[in-house]
């Protein structure tokens, strides 16, 4: 079997990852999003194991201490990572694997997985990416300010990724999303485990 290939995919807060990421799994059952671990509280509707797996600080130390975590991060009090047993696993299951962390989580990995293919997702434009955050009504103008603040940081990183995206028609960007993945099944190596008894036929 072929095993999966491991996918960084970043974007600024209002850039659209997280619709066009659910898009891509409705239309792709080989695909899969890692599930983080998390100290911080479940919030009403979360299930564990399902949106985070929530889990005691002293649980999360003795796993960073382990090196259980292919990376994690501290924000804003709560620790957040990515577990690399069930992203290893998930790929020799011949799964595609999903990370949705920032452009710092991204560089851990690649230090650790450096085959993982990374994308970046862009807003066409600020004005799109403040529209976007404002349309949310979840979150005051001083958040907003600050959101687009972190968003113009998070986006100066965007040359160190191996893909871009510009989110700008839905159906088109995820159509181009949808293009990595299916050219990454065609390399030969992949091709080669895949169809490997049929290629052996066709050369006798």
């Amino acid at each position: 079997m072929a095993k999966g290939s491991l996918y960084i995919i970043s974007a600024p807060s209002g850039a659209g990852k997280t619709s066009l990421v659910k898009a891509l799994l409705e239309q792709d059952s080989l695909i899969c999003v890692s599930v983080s671990n998390t100290t911080r509280a479940a919030r009403p509707g979360e299930v564990d194991g399902k949106d985070y797996h929530f889990t005691e600080l002293a649980e999360f130390d003795r796993m960073i201490a382990a090196g259980d975590f292919l990376e994690y991060a501290e924000v804003f009090t709560n620790k957040y990572g990515t577990s690399k047993r069930w992203v290893e696993q998930t790929l020799e299951e011949g799964r595609d694997v999903i990370l949705e962390i920032d452009w710092q989580g991204a560089a851990q990995v690649r230090e650790l997985m450096p085959e993982a293919v990374s994308v970046f997702i862009l807003p066409p434009s600020r004005p799109e990416l403040e529209r976007r955050l404002n349309n949310r009504g979840q979150d005051s103008d001083e958040v907003i300010a600050q959101r687009m603040s972190e968003a113009v940081s998070e986006m100066s990183h965007y040359d160190e990724f191996d893909y871009l995206v510009v989110n700008d028609q839905f159906e088109q960007s995820l159509s181009e999303l949808q293009a990595i993945f299916v050219a990454r099944r065609q390399l030969l190596a992949s091709q080669q485990l895949r169809h490997g008894e049929m290629i052996e036929l066709l050369l006798k």
